[in-house]
């Protein structure tokens, strides 16, 4: 099996701690669906969130999932004028057969405009 790396995001309509758990759970769960994988797949997942969110940390979402034994890790995403407001990008490290070409990179709604270039 070989090491790939699963990229996503999702913009939040607010800065709300349920808010935020309902959508980077959709989140998870979509890139786990798309690229038919399983928590076992799961070697590491990080989390960034833009400055404009302090409501809750991503990674509670992942282990209200059942991700409990996965490492995750959240951090600050830069603050650079006039970009994307509430978003919580995701970057997960996973164990899979497929080339990398063929991994689902998952952007959510608005999300989506972040990198039109492998949203899928």
């Amino acid at each position: 099996m070989a090491v790939r790396a699963v990229r996503g995001a999702v913009q939040l309509e607010r800065d709300e701690a349920g808010h935020m758990d309902e959508q980077v759970s959709e989140l998870l769960t979509a890139v786990l669906e798309r690229n038919g994988l399983t928590t076992d797949d799961l070697i590491s997942i990080w989390f960034t969130a833009t400055p404009d969110l302090h409501s809750d940390f991503p990674a509670a979402a992942a282990r209200k999932l059942g991700i409990v034994d996965v490492p995750l890790i959240c951090a600050q995403e830069l603050d650079i004028e006039g970009g994307m407001p509430r978003v919580v990008r995701v970057l997960a490290h996973i164990e899979s057969d497929k080339p990398r070409a063929d991994i689902a990179h998952v952007y959510l709604g608005a999300a989506g405009a972040l990198r039109k270039d492998i949203a899928q």
